[in-house]
């Protein structure tokens, strides 16, 4: 079904608003992203270290 110009309009404003951020894995490391790239939903899992590590920061 075709988009509208507010549903464009409205998509693009919501893509603006989006943060990404890349990561970039050496060969050392090799293990770190075969782990991640194992994981069945990486970027969950992501901000779940994410927000354990705030926890943690947060009782300390």
């Amino acid at each position: 079904m075709p988009q509208t110009d507010a549903q464009r309009k409205a998509d693009r404003k919501y893509k603006a608003s989006l943060k990404r951020t890349l990561v970039t894995f050496y060969p050392a490391e090799s293990d770190l992203w075969e782990w991640l790239d194992s994981q069945p939903n990486k970027q969950g899992y992501v901000k779940r270290l994410i927000r354990q590590d705030m926890e943690r920061s947060r009782n300390a």
